[in-house]
């Protein structure tokens, strides 16, 4: 029998364990005599015998090893046949050729390792070398009808003639044109946008300040002490053309309200008509407008996530809602256990799912924002002048007309405080800012107190950080912009009764409403873009102003 056949079927006696026994067993008779005789000499080197050949438990090994190589080539072979031809010549290129061993590719692999390590030092060397290599490519086709400084006429586009500095430029080259918008872009921008610096590189004081703005996120209160964005004082924004003069009107504008994920406004006013316009602050082409028969409008509005616009009449009870993703009008004529005759005032939660009703007899309905179904209904004493979500949709605030302010419990809906707006005889307007720290209270003798939220859950009579008081009629409107760094406050019994006042200051900007020496006429609703900087003001007049700020922080 050969020798592999007789080692894979029995085991080798004179290998293993065994052999180690027998050698501690048995003395080596060619070493020595047993036992207590004389030791031999030593063979001379003449007379040595050769060494010994490989035992067959190492030819075995060898058989064995060359059979799994067989077995993994044959292997990798047929994995191969599956794979595209791009696919094997990336593998290639990458870890070499498919004939080399896996002791070879270690190896490889090992020294990368190596000289990665050692070449980790001038990484930052290295990328800057690159940056500036990318500046330095040169264009790999030139046309020769650019290098002629062709002359642009800035006079034959208005978008271009706003752009000129003075009269004398009335042509402009291309290079200039160019560099021309690139300063107008920055200067709508703020700046250079970070995504706009390609040689930028983040460092440890990035992830520090990254690090503290989301800690910063992750609570609410008083934590705004300075406006290092917004200063106060004067106000920098711009007179756009009117949201709404791709389709004017003379009825009052009734509802201004911004899309809050597109760049969308809607303007709703007493001709029975919604509007909505794109807004660019240039010409704020109209997309679409809903004509209800007979409808005057009191108020309309976006839903939380703006696939549905809201809106009720100032005679009537029926709400329409109008889906926007399928085009339908649909009109709501009674809802289940509601039992008032008008529907007028109402507000959408924050987190789109509940929709609040003001009624008669100071009674607040809280409605499902999915189904339009009665949930429950509050009531206050006397009657509900004005009501507003909480940010995080969790509370009701509603102002009486007897001057107080309740606080109620969404889920619950039990009051959870009760105080009396400072100097207030009946209140008109109520507000709360988006991050959670300021409730704004507006009264009939036009002042406006400002209050901590807390405060306002806490105590019993809680005392305003600040009463502003430069209308002197009753002020009907109250809003945030997004980042809480302006209010706005508006009456509509007085031409030009409008203010923004700069928070955390508590100071109002002393160049608006006058801009260019036009005046505004009653102001009747207003609201801030979620994220461009655009703030809407709607007239008696049908006009929907709308202004382009340039310190806004999200511009």
């Amino acid at each position: 029998m050969p020798p592999e056949r007789r080692s894979r079927t029995k085991p080798d006696r004179r290998t293993g364990v065994r052999l180690d026994r027998k050698s501690r067993t048995k003395p080596d008779r060619r070493a020595g005599t047993g036992p207590g005789g004389p030791s031999r000499k030593a063979a001379p080197s003449s007379q040595r015998k050769p060494p010994a050949r490989p035992s067959a438990a190492a030819a075995a090994i060898a058989v064995a090893a060359e059979e799994e190589r067989r077995l993994r080539q044959r292997n990798r072979l047929t994995l191969e046949e599956d794979k595209p031809a791009v696919e094997r010549c990336l593998e290639e290129l990458v870890f070499g050729d498919v004939e080399d061993n896996e002791d070879a590719l270690l190896r490889r692999l090992q020294g990368s390792r190596v000289q990665v390590q050692e070449d980790s030092g001038d990484l930052e060397v290295e990328n800057e070398a690159k940056d500036n290599f990318l500046f330095q490519k040169k264009p790999v086709w030139v046309d020769e009808e650019d290098e002629d400084d062709e002359m642009v006429d800035m006079m034959s586009n208005r978008f271009r003639k706003d752009m000129m500095k003075n009269a004398s430029e009335g042509k402009l080259s291309k290079h200039k044109l160019q560099k021309r918008l690139k300063e107008e872009f920055q200067h709508a921008m703020g700046g250079v946008p970070a995504w706009a610096e390609t040689n930028k590189r983040k460092t440890s004081s990035d992830d520090e300040s990254e690090e503290d703005e989301d800690d910063l996120l992750q609570r609410t209160g008083n934590f705004i002490s300075t406006s290092a964005s917004l200063p106060k004082g004067i106000l920098k924004l711009k007179n756009c053309l009117p949201a709404n003069a791709e389709r004017p009107t003379t009825a009052r504008i009734s509802s201004v309200h911004f899309h809050p994920r597109a760049q969308v406004v809607m303007v709703a006013a007493l001709d029975n008509a919604v509007s909505l316009f794109q807004v660019d602050g240039k010409t704020n082409p109209k997309i679409q407008s809903i004509y209800l028969e007979k409808f005057p409008i009191f108020k309309a509005c976006f839903s939380a996530t703006g696939e549905e616009v809201l809106a009720t009449s100032i005679h009537s009870k029926v709400l329409y809602v109008y889906d926007m993703l399928a085009g339908k009008l649909i009109p709501v004529h009674q809802v289940r256990g509601l039992k008032e005759k008008i529907v007028r005032s109402f507000e959408v939660s924050p987190d789109g799912s509940f929709l609040l009703i003001n009624g008669v007899a100071g009674y607040l309905h809280l409605l499902s924002m999915k189904t339009k179904e009665l949930i429950g209904s509050m009531k206050i004493n006397g009657r509900v002048a004005a009501s507003t979500f909480s940010s995080d949709s969790k509370k009701v605030y509603a102002s009486s007309g007897d001057g107080e302010v309740y606080v109620w419990d969404v889920n619950s809906r039990k009051c959870l405080n009760r105080f009396v707006d400072e100097g207030s005889l009946y209140g008109l307007s109520i507000a709360t800012s988006r991050n959670g720290q300021y409730v704004a209270c507006g009264s009939n003798c036009g002042v406006v107190n400002i209050y901590n939220q807390d405060s306002c859950l806490q105590e019993t009579n809680p005392k305003p950080i600040k009463a502003i008081m430069n209308l002197v009629t009753g002020v009907t409107s109250l809003t945030f912009n997004p980042t809480t760094e302006i209010l706005a406050i508006a009456s509509e019994e007085m031409k030009e009764a409008v203010r923004l006042v700069h928070l955390p200051s508590c100071t109002v900007f002393s160049n608006f409403p006058v801009i260019k020496k036009k005046t505004i006429s009653l102001v009747h609703t207003m609201d801030f873009s979620p994220r461009s900087g655009y703030f809407a003001l709607g007239n008696e007049k049908g006009k929907a102003l709308l202004y382009r700020l340039h310190h806004y922080s999200d511009f």
